[in-house]
């Protein structure tokens, strides 16, 4: 919508439902009861009747809901009527329904909110009156099941409202008459307009802070799976934002594209509440698949994509059209006269011009091929955007780089991935013009791709640059920065359709993209190692018992033989983990992280092979107190968001199960632990004495809802568990029944063999869906087919739990293979959810 229409939204209300003056008010009251009750119905059956939506369906959608509204005004106004003639002649000129939001913009979804406002001159009726009146009038729309923001206002009172909150200073913008007093409606609307024209030098940084603050909390729509398609940056709030800028006349708001984009935005947000049927804005994964097929598109990834390619679009606009009206604005001069624009070279033929980067005089962008690149790095080094008109010139009148790159551009290129958090601003404005797919013709097919991986929070291109701006804190840590950085842009560039392994997938695509930028061949493979195996190593060390020999040798077979390939995976493994989010990336997977990474480099030096790792000086001292009467001992310790629950008790059959029994029954959620047998060899190390005893040192990352349990308490049930009192574990039979009926069917359970992983265990991966008693149930399986656990590596993501095993015969040795297919059966009627009434 233009700015010209924004101010030629129809003023007058739309036609009166007419009514026979013999109609009482009791009839009009019924019929608008009927018409309240049928407009929610009416609008969800109009949006699914018709397929796709569009601009017509809404604006149908705006008419019946007019409709219903007059319905309601004539009744709420009726008994009005009824009054003397004095009163019926002067009582309803200064009244009027009007409304707010997408009622006024003509945007009504199937299942939007009503925004109204009862509009009053505050002198021709007394307020009780009016408040009689607007009780009519919202009544029968709440008892229609509507949802309903309203308020009772003089003309005043709004410039009041829109004066001291920003929100509704934008939205009452839109009001537009529905019934009644039409010219209150317009002088009202009018003073509004002015008030916001004259304020907008005050107004316009709370608006700007006000968008930064929304990004913060909801993020880019762009780039999330689960985007809220209002409130999110580059939502449809955002478009509202752009109409009050061009309604302040500080500047003008793009059209076009942005248009386009906008209804078909519209056109998902009304398919999700035609699924929905609430007026939900959040595109929750389990709903993507049916709004695709309403939106007549293939399923929940091309959706995604244009969700994404339309919300950069707003996003885009809206920087754009705010960097104009922070321009534009009036400042304070000392000498009067036309305002010379103010220039600040930034080298390169390169200037800063009302804070953004332009190209300066007499630059010829036809003849340099590097110029996007070196124009790009400059920006990002001075914290700048890219002027809109610079972009266009660099993407249409630049000629293509040659194959291999110059060494200028690499290193320009290089450059610009390392220049900080400003590279996202930048890379995304080259991204919507076209200019990275030029430079990485690979670019395109991770471009807007979402990530089905619940961990993640955006979609590949944009964890992508979130990696890159991650690496920075590695980059002086590392002889190749400029290795690491590409690296980590390219880390995922094998996530694309029919990639069964995106690692294994990517490697050759990084390896032709950094010859392509005419690295030498050695780099490259380097680069292809780092893309293969850039999932290793955290794999390794929190999926793997580090004490076991073959996980080391795995990781030094991963990084070959150099010790620089090492630290390099190190640090790509931690800027891919911090961007996915602080589940990927805790402390203690930091701690394990290092650990194994300690023993590989140990390894590479060409030492002997680490043993195992000795137990902490405080784990020393539980074991002490255990070796002295047998019983265990529970320390509990805070590690940032989480709890650190370490327990040390001698190693007995069952006792995985009583732990994480007792864990689960004062409702502690397991994040991950680690689970050892010390024997009585590697005791001797650190504990005086001669101990034929061997001691269990298990560590549970545990995340605590309520007050987390004293020590004590749970070393008191353990004990109980270990004299077979099962009573302890009633709560989390409780708890584990609820989950059943709450979590409907899940998927089974997949046991998988993990060949090679260990000499002398049986590796196994329990992949299920997390619920209380999971980890009580499987070490329960496991005791009563009498195999020994010599270690355990328990993870939970996103609901799902991946719980690694190493299991052993009584003695020590892997399992025989029948052995292998009775513990896998166990383990995988252990992982199902338990029937109801039987015991977990």
């Amino acid at each position: 919508m233009t700015a010209g229409q924004f101010e030629g939204l129809d003023d007058g209300p739309s036609e009166n439902i007419p009514h026979d003056d013999d109609e009482t008010a009791e009839d009009l009251a019924r019929a608008a009861a009927h018409a309240a009750r049928d407009l929610r119905k009416e609008r969800l059956t109009l949006a699914l009747r018709g397929g796709t939506a569009g601009p017509e369906r809404r604006r149908a959608m705006t008419t019946m809901v007019e409709k219903a509204l007059q319905l309601d005004w004539a009744a709420a106004v009726a008994p009005l009527n009824d009054r003397p003639k004095r009163r019926r002649q002067s009582g309803l000129d200064g009244l009027a329904l009007a409304a707010v939001g997408s009622v006024a913009r003509g945007q009504t979804g199937p299942a939007s909110d009503l925004d109204l406002v009862l509009l009053h001159d505050g002198r021709r009726l007394p307020a009780d009156e009016v408040g009689e009146l607007a009780q009519r009038l919202w009544y029968p729309l709440w008892d229609g099941g509507l949802r309903l923001d309203h308020s009772v206002r003089t003309p005043n009172q709004c410039r009041e409202v829109a004066s001291a909150d920003l929100s509704a200073a934008i939205g009452l913008l839109d009001l537009r008459v529905i019934a009644g007093d039409a010219a209150l409606v317009v002088k009202t609307r009018t003073s509004l307009l002015s008030d916001w024209r004259g304020g907008i030098r005050r107004r316009l940084p709370q608006l700007l802070e006000s968008l930064d603050e929304r990004a913060q909390r909801y993020g880019e729509a762009a780039h999330l799976l689960e985007p809220d398609l209002k409130e999110a940056r580059g939502g449809l709030r955002d478009v509202t934002v752009l109409r009050a800028l061009a309604a302040s006349w500080v500047t003008d708001r793009p059209h076009g594209s942005v248009d386009e984009v906008h209804e078909l935005l519209l056109d998902v947000r009304d398919s999700l509440q035609a699924v929905t049927g609430k007026n939900n804005d959040r595109l929750l994964l389990p709903e993507q698949d049916a709004v695709a097929v309403l939106c007549g598109l293939t399923d929940a990834d091309e959706l995604l994509a244009r969700v994404a390619d339309c919300t950069r679009s707003i996003a885009y606009a809206v920087d754009v059209t705010a960097r104009r009206a922070r321009q534009s604005l009036p400042t304070r001069r000392l000498r009067p006269g036309p305002r010379r624009p103010r220039l600040r070279p930034l080298g390169h033929g390169l200037v800063e011009h009302d804070g953004e980067v332009v190209l300066g005089v007499g630059v010829e962008a036809a003849q340099d091929p590097v110029l996007p690149i070196r124009a790009a790095a400059t920006a990002v080094r001075a914290g700048l955007p890219l002027s809109p008109v610079t972009v266009e010139h660099l993407a249409q009148d630049c000629p293509p780089l040659p194959d291999p790159w110059p060494t200028a551009a690499r290193d320009e290129f290089v450059g610009m991935l390392a220049g900080g958090p400003s590279l996202a601003q930048v890379w995304e404005s080259l991204d919507r013009a076209g200019v990275i797919s030029r430079w990485i013709p690979e670019w395109t097919a991770v471009r807007n791709r979402p990530q089905r991986n619940a961990i993640h929070r955006h979609t590949v291109d944009r964890h992508l640059i979130e990696t890159v701006i991650q690496i920075q804190g590695a980059l002086r840590d590392t002889s190749r920065p400029d290795l690491l950085v590409l690296a980590a842009l390219l880390h995922d560039i094998g996530k694309i359709a029919g990639a069964q392994d995106h690692s294994i997938a990517g490697a050759p695509i990084a390896g032709k993209v950094a010859r392509r930028m005419g690295l030498s061949e050695e780099d490259s493979e380097l680069i292809e190692r780092l893309v293969r195996e850039h999932l290793t190593l955290i794999e390794l060390a929190t999926r793997r018992d580090p004490d076991d020999p073959r996980t080391v040798e795995a990781l030094v077979g991963a990084v070959g033989e150099r010790q620089e390939t090492l630290h390099l995976l190190r640090a790509l493994t931690e800027a891919d983990a911090t961007a996915v989010g602080s589940v990927a990336w805790t402390a203690w997977r930091a701690r394990l992280v290092d650990d194994l990474m300690a023993r590989a480099a140990t390894a590479l030096s060409g030492e002997e092979p680490p043993g195992p790792a000795p137990i902490a000086q405080a784990e020393v001292e539980l074991v002490r107190t255990v070796l002295a009467d047998g019983r265990p001992r529970v320390a509990v310790t805070p590690m940032d968001e989480l709890f650190t629950v370490t327990v040390v008790a001698p190693d007995r059959s069952g006792l995985l199960a009583d732990i994480a029994g007792v864990l689960a029954s004062f409702r502690l959620t397991v994040k991950s632990a680690l689970v050892r047998t010390v024997g009585s060899d590697h005791l001797g190390e650190q504990v005086e004495g001669d101990h034929d005893i061997d001691i269990a040192v298990d560590t549970w990352w545990v995340e605590s809802r309520g007050d987390m349990p004293p020590p004590e308490l749970l070393e008191q049930h353990l004990r109980r568990l270990s004299e077979g009192d099962q009573s302890v574990l009633e709560p989390l039979i409780r708890r584990d029944a609820g989950f059943r009926s709450r979590a409907g069917a899940p998927a089974r359970p997949r046991v998988v063999l993990l060949p090679g992983a260990s000499e002398d265990a049986t590796v196994l991966e329990v992949r299920a869906a997390d619920r209380p008693g999971l980890m009580h149930a499987i070490g329960s399986a496991l005791a009563g087919v009498g195999v020994d656990l010599r270690s355990a590596h328990v993870a939970t993501h996103a609901g799902q739990a991946v719980d690694v095993l190493y299991v052993c015969e009584h003695g020590g040795g892997p399992l025989a293979p029948p052995r292998v297919a009775e513990t896998v059966s166990v383990l995988v009627d252990a992982g199902s959810v338990p029937s109801a009434g039987r015991p977990v």
